[in-house]
């Protein structure tokens, strides 16, 4: 069975150029491995940040002991 459905057209994290999301597009999401190296350094820089949870106060009040 063939799909002849037009390719997802994605923008690119880092210019914002609309993408085709294809299986032989090595660079998706990004347009490009200049876009895609832009990304990765601002990884590397830690310009991006993921968050971390609180960790619990070992000297709370509700510690049995």
């Amino acid at each position: 069975m063939t799909r002849n459905a037009a390719p997802r057209i994605v923008k690119c994290p880092t210019c914002a150029k609309p993408v085709e999301w294809r299986p032989d597009n090595a660079y998706r999401p990004f347009c490009s491995e200049r876009c895609r190296q832009i990304d990765m350094g601002a990884w590397a820089s830690e310009s991006y940040r993921i968050p971390a949870a609180k960790p619990p106060d070992i000297m709370s009040d509700d510690v049995d002991e």
